[in-house]
């Protein structure tokens, strides 16, 4: 059996981070540079990142932020950006393949154009720049990887394909790998968030075939679930890497849906219907002087 790995460390590595721009993203590289990481920061979007480094800098001038701004849909241009990367740094510790994107829509309204984007941004481009980047990582012992898989790589709701087919796949191919590094000085975290508050319902894109009812119901719907505070799923997130921990659940809006697919693998969803609509028809009951008790959550 091979041995345990020691904790990660922090100070003194580098971290590549992508979707550093907004949401987990940016609280990580808060979080990182805070425990002495030095960063490389991918986005593709180039204002935002300027203003997270520019934060970073301001508050640790010493620490090294390197950025970058990248589409990962363009997987062809992955090769360049890493060439780029280890050049200027060839110690790399931990890779964070942080960076997604969401899609809604019926499987027969998604476009094979749109489902190609997703399965390239959420599972290709992280199998992309893991290759790229584990011969550096394999040469730094004790260094680490995350893949940010979802809670739709635990359950698959309707008008999910692309999504939960992507962040299935990301599931899979980070569990192998950490059963293949296992011994190898490199560990293997595979997170699934639940509703974390993050810009990806604002920036989530709708099937051509959608009508505009649907589309703006689905955004709305999608928004309410996103509850959970991205810097506290953040410091759950580091605060894995340091134990080393193989998976990571986070929020009750994905603790939740893991057992029902355990207890209920081929109608999990009916059950969650359910819970949600008693949920939902639940009302106040009225004291004992008219006034009416609120339950506490």
């Amino acid at each position: 059996m091979p041995a345990a790995l020691a904790p990660y460390r922090f100070a003194g590595g580098t971290a590549v981070l992508t979707g550093a721009a907004s949401g987990m993203g940016e609280q990580l590289a808060y979080g990182l540079a805070a425990r002495g990481s030095g960063l490389v920061l991918i986005d593709r979007d180039a204002d935002r990142l300027a203003a997270v480094a520019d934060r970073i800098a301001e508050d640790r001038p010493t620490l090294p932020v390197d950025t970058h701004v990248a589409d990962l849909a363009d997987t062809a241009g992955l090769d360049a950006l890493v060439a780029r990367i280890t050049a200027a740094h060839p110690r790399i510790t931990l890779l964070v393949n942080n960076a997604g994107v969401a899609l809604g829509g019926r499987f027969e309204q998604v476009t094979a154009e749109e489902f190609d984007w997703v399965m390239a941004v959420n599972f290709r481009a992280p199998v992309a720049l893991t290759r790229l980047f584990l011969p550096h990582l394999l040469r730094s012992p004790g260094s680490h990887i995350v893949n940010v898989s979802s809670v739709f790589g635990l359950i698959a709701p309707p008008g999910q394909t692309a999504y939960a087919a992507s962040k299935f796949g990301l599931r899979g191919f980070s569990e192998s790998l950490r059963h293949e590094l296992a011994g190898r000085a490199t560990g293997v975290t595979t997170v699934h968030p639940g509703g974390i508050r993050t810009r990806i319902a604002e920036t989530a894109r709708l099937a051509a075939g959608t009508t505009e009812a649907e589309a703006r119901a689905g955004k709305e719907s999608f928004a309410k679930l996103l509850s959970y505070p991205a810097d506290k799923a953040a410091e759950q997130i580091l605060a894995a890497v340091r134990t080393r921990r193989a998976r990571l659940l986070i929020a009750p809006s994905a603790v939740v849906p893991d057992l029902l697919s355990r207890l209920f693998p081929t109608s999990y969803m009916t059950v969650l219907d359910r819970l949600r609509s008693s949920a939902a028809t639940v009302r106040p009951a009225r004291g004992a002087r008219g006034g009416r008790v609120r339950s506490g959550r």
